[in-house]
């Protein structure tokens, strides 16, 4: 089926949403038409097949895919995902949005995105290896430190990174440690990554609260989604002095007027599998979290998460989308109109791909850093990201969501003038 025929068929998608943010972006520009049909043509979009054995001896054949957006500042990046639900059309959004991400911090990586369609909590370890392992080897010519280089993402973790690194060393017949990033320490991973994207959106969140005029100390956070996410990011806002009242899981949510114990929620949720029931909180309706009066929303779940029906009763001051694409067009629209400020996906939760990118960087050139040198090397790109971000919104009177995207398509653009078109 062609991209055409498939999307018409699936209706909105995140790969929709995308281009159209990217024909909002040219409206406010005078951006160069060739560049803009970059961004909506995908370098390379591919499909395998992945069969594996099961541990009943059966053979099961999974669907995978790989989405290359584009490489036109550096070799494409962007993580592997498994799930039951997975669409082509999530994974070209999401490549594009990575490419837009990594010129906003201005790494030298391109956009991509990959995952197979499986539920990894039906799946054996030895399963999930086989159809690890099996999906790497489908794209070992794709994959490389100079190509494409995965990372975990929504249902893999750094074990399934490093099977992805195992696998592709023993095709090249040379151990290749920078063929992904979001692996263990043990064999070439980067302190400090398993936490990185929640300790990048505290950074955003206490900067967006600086830029309002509001203390750190103190602010209340209200957090969808606990997932590894929502639990760096809760624990990194307590730790910088904010207080997290109330949070929510996919069954259930909890609150607590003076913060939430994070450390005892973790453990609960360990143990019983859900936010909900944590002693010293309150039971919380999942959407009524979106609305509590707080100093800071943080959807921390997945896509569309923040409709267009809940937006206009969305109280708090300051939304900080550390989810990609939870805040729905229709309801970006609503927060703006209200004066809310909105620190998009591709600034708050870029902590993981900028420690990827040391990570990356630490493989190539085997000298390894410490963890508060990681952290302090963070703060300064994403600081700085905000800070370019918030003055190209003043310069062209839009939001920080659109002042991205310019400062995303300044970038690339330039890029491909310079490298121009090959025959």
């Amino acid at each position: 089926m062609s991209e055409r025929a498939f999307l018409r068929e699936q209706g909105p998608t995140l790969w929709t949403m995308f281009k159209d943010r990217i024909d909002r972006m040219v409206a406010l520009t005078d951006a160069d038409p060739a560049t803009v049909e970059y961004f909506k043509h995908p370098k390379q979009v591919i499909t395998v097949a992945v069969p594996i054995r099961m541990d009943t001896g059966e053979i099961r054949f999974y669907t995978g895919y790989r989405v290359i957006h584009s490489v036109a500042r550096g070799p494409a990046k962007g993580g592997l995902r498994y799930r039951p639900d997975l669409t082509l059309s999530e994974l070209l959004g999401l490549a594009g949005l990575m490419t837009i991400k990594c010129a906003v911090l201005a790494l030298p990586f391109g956009g991509s995105k990959g995952g197979v369609v499986c539920d990894p909590k039906t799946l054996s370890q030895r399963e999930l290896e086989r159809i690890t392992r099996r999906y790497t080897s489908e794209l070992v010519d794709v994959f490389g430190p100079d190509k494409d280089v995965p990372a975990p993402d929504v249902g893999t973790n750094s074990q399934v990174m490093a099977w992805v690194m195992d696998t592709y060393s023993m095709n090249k017949g040379v151990s290749v440690p920078g063929v992904v990033t979001g692996k263990p320490v043990a064999i070439g991973g980067s302190h400090g990554r398993g936490t990185a994207t929640g300790w990048g959106a505290s950074v955003m969140t206490a900067r967006a609260l600086e830029e309002q005029g509001k203390p750190v100390e103190g602010a209340s956070v209200a957090l969808q989604g606990f997932g590894h996410a929502g639990r760096s990011t809760a624990e990194h806002l307590v730790k910088r002095g904010m207080k997290v009242v109330a949070i929510s899981d996919s069954r259930g949510a909890v609150e607590n007027s003076h913060g939430l114990d994070i450390a005892a929620l973790v453990k609960h949720k360990s143990e019983t599998g859900q936010v909900a029931g944590l002693q010293e909180a309150q039971p919380l309706a999942r959407d009524d979290l979106l609305t509590m009066r707080t100093d800071v929303l943080i959807p921390a779940a997945m896509h569309d998460s923040l409709p267009g029906s809940i937006a206009p009763r969305v109280r708090a001051k300051i939304v900080v989308e550390v989810a990609n694409a939870a805040i729905t067009p229709v309801a970006d629209q609503s927060l703006k109109d209200r004066g809310v400020l909105v620190v998009p996906d591709v600034l708050a939760n870029a902590g993981g791909v900028t420690v990827s990118y040391f990570e990356w960087v630490q493989d190539a050139s085997e000298f390894y850093w410490t963890e508060d040198e990681i952290w302090e090397r963070l703060a300064k790109v994403m600081v700085g990201s905000y800070n370019t971000v918030s003055e190209v919104a003043q310069r062209y009177r839009t939001d920080l969501r659109m002042a991205a995207y310019i400062v995303a398509m300044e970038r690339v653009g330039e890029a491909t003038r310079l490298r121009g078109l090959y025959p």
